[in-house]
């Protein structure tokens, strides 16, 4: 399937997506693209409140300031954070005696994030145009829930694997 169907799939059956994910094989280059593009559509759903925040500020450039600073955040210090996050997860799952191996708990996650980035767009856009207040909580809710529960799925499906493999790296 493609990726697009996967994300949305992924909001119905979110162990049989990860399941496949996982039937493809190691594939670290594949891991980091899903990494990336989560990044990528974090920093995206930034956008609209950077633009909201230079407004009321007035500032013209200081849009583009805020814009590079979330770039750098997004793409180049977020990736080294979720790797160590990926890490910590493989770790949280060995207390519940799952043998997730480095790579699914890698893939859980980043699989995870990219899965959620539809929530995580439509809170920056909620952000952006209507403000804090409670359809942006609301929405962020949505988000973090959708995450969370994603990631986890992913996590238990990987910890699964890694059992019946019996393989413990």
């Amino acid at each position: 399937m493609s990726v697009s169907r996967d994300m949305l799939a992924m909001w119905r059956r979110p162990a049989a997506v990860v399941a496949r994910q996982l039937a493809q094989g190691v594939d670290e280059a594949r891991a980091l693209a899903m990494l990336l593009a989560g990044c990528l559509l974090m920093f995206v759903s930034e956008l609209p409140v950077l633009q909201r925040q230079a407004i009321d500020a007035g500032a013209g450039d200081d849009f583009l300031r805020r814009a590079s600073y979330a770039f750098m955040a997004w793409m180049m210090l977020a990736p080294l954070a979720l790797y160590g996050l990926a890490a910590l997860g493989r770790l949280g799952a060995r207390v519940f005696r799952l043998r997730a191996t480095g790579y699914g708990s890698r893939l859980a996650l980043f699989w995870a994030l990219l899965s959620a980035a539809p929530a995580v767009l439509l809170y920056g856009l909620t952000l952006g145009l209507v403000g804090p207040g409670p359809a942006a909580q609301a929405v962020g809710a949505v988000w973090i829930a959708a995450f969370v529960i994603f990631w986890t799925i992913g996590l238990r499906v990987a910890g699964q694997r890694g059992r019946d493999a019996g393989s413990t790296a």
